[in-house]
């Protein structure tokens, strides 16, 4: 994982260029697919953005998601942009990030009607938290016009479709109104984004500004006023999250390498008595001289990781017969694992990359079962 890269996506240019502008030195960095992403750093800080742009809708935007996980490994992945409000909790200008994202269009006909079925993304917990602080903080929004009030965060849910909404009395509007009224905006890309951050590990966040209210003013001179002032708007509030993530990230590492290190002196004392005197241990083992107290599988080389790997196999297998596993998910974490044997069994400059990536994927696929999720954790430790 790049703990001082963030990845921000936006479906418009209009959006894009938003984001841009708060880049200082942006240089093109060209995935081998063809898609184009900016790679700078936010102004006055050492915070990198990989920029790129989706187009519109769910399908677009979660391929390029994907594809900017695969090649940047960020910290986080942030997707920017305006949406319309759909009730008048939020204010024209005002920023929405997503608690929760509803894929709305899912659904089953039947004789008596259409029934609901939608899929739900949550927000993960560290990137709410901190979407919460700097909400509270309130520093973060650039001077508003005069007389004009400033930005406000609201946090609630997000819903995505695949069509652009623009009416308070068609049937979509009232299909929303029946079974998704806790939403605050309704847009076109979430629900992609959020699936390939499921897949893929990677933490997402949902920022959106609000330009319109959806209900058939949409084309209007108001509304073509307002997208630039919501997009900048979002933009302000996403790149001081991406800030405040890489400064998260870097502390965490900080904290992480202290205490490596003062694990590091323990064992070393425990060692050292261990050649000197007997020892008496109460769990764990002593090898050469070394007393092991209950440590994770020390893992050294490829082939090692191959055989964890398979180890992990069959304790996914145990967790599919328990029925902790699905039958729609196995296969798919199955497959992930192959790939993952696969990438850390070569000797290839980017084959340890390919192989943490698809463990990454692996552990969003079982995030369900705590027990896989943090044997994964060692593995993709061991993995980079």
């Amino acid at each position: 994982m790049s703990k001082d890269l963030v990845v921000i996506l936006t479906a418009l240019n209009l959006e894009y260029q938003a984001v841009r502008g708060r880049l200082a030195d942006p240089q093109v960095h060209p995935h081998e697919r063809g898609t184009r992403f900016e790679v700078g750093t936010v102004q006055g800080t050492s915070c990198r953005v990989a920029l790129g742009l989706t187009n519109k809708g769910n399908h677009s935007a979660a391929v390029i998601a994907e594809r900017a996980i695969q090649e940047f490994s960020p910290a986080a992945v942030l997707f920017v942009g305006v949406a319309g409000a759909l009730w008048d909790t939020a204010r024209l200008g005002d920023v929405v990030m997503a608690t929760h994202v509803y894929a709305y269009h899912g659904g089953t006909s039947e004789d008596d009607g259409l029934k609901a079925r939608p899929r739900v993304w949550e927000a993960p917990h560290g990137i709410s938290q901190l979407g919460s602080h700097l909400a509270r903080v309130n520093d973060w929004a650039d001077d508003a016009p005069d007389n004009e009030p400033a930005p406000q965060v609201r946090f609630g849910a997000i819903a995505a479709g695949e069509i652009v909404q623009n009416s308070k009395v068609s049937a979509e509007a009232r299909w929303i109104r029946q079974h998704y009224n806790d939403a605050l905006a309704i847009e076109m890309e979430a629900a992609g984004v959020a699936q390939a951050g499921h897949l893929s590990g990677a933490p997402v966040a949902i920022i959106r500004g609000i330009s319109d209210r959806a209900d058939g003013t949409k084309s209007s001179t108001e509304d073509r006023n307002w997208q630039p002032r919501a997009a900048a708007n979002a933009a302000a509030f996403a790149t001081r999250l991406a800030v405040e993530l890489v400064g998260e990230q870097e502390q965490i590492a900080m904290s992480r390498a202290a205490k490596d290190r003062s694990a590091d002196r323990s064992t070393e004392h425990v060692s050292i008595a261990a050649h000197n005197s007997t020892v008496g241990i109460m769990a764990g083992s002593v090898k050469d001289s070394t007393a092991h107290l209950n440590t994770a599988p020390q893992v050294t080389g490829p082939t090692d990781l191959v055989a964890e790997l398979n180890g992990f196999r069959e304790n996914l297998k145990r967790h599919h017969v328990e029925g902790a596993l699905d039958d729609d998910t196995f296969p798919e974490a199955l497959a992930e694992l192959d790939s993952a044997c696969r990438a850390a069994g070569e000797n290839s400059s980017d084959s340890s990359r390919r192989a943490t990536m698809a463990l990454k994927r692996l552990r969003g696929l079982v995030a369900d079962c705590p027990a896989l999720a943090a044997e994964l954790a060692h593995l993709i430790t061991a993995g980079r």
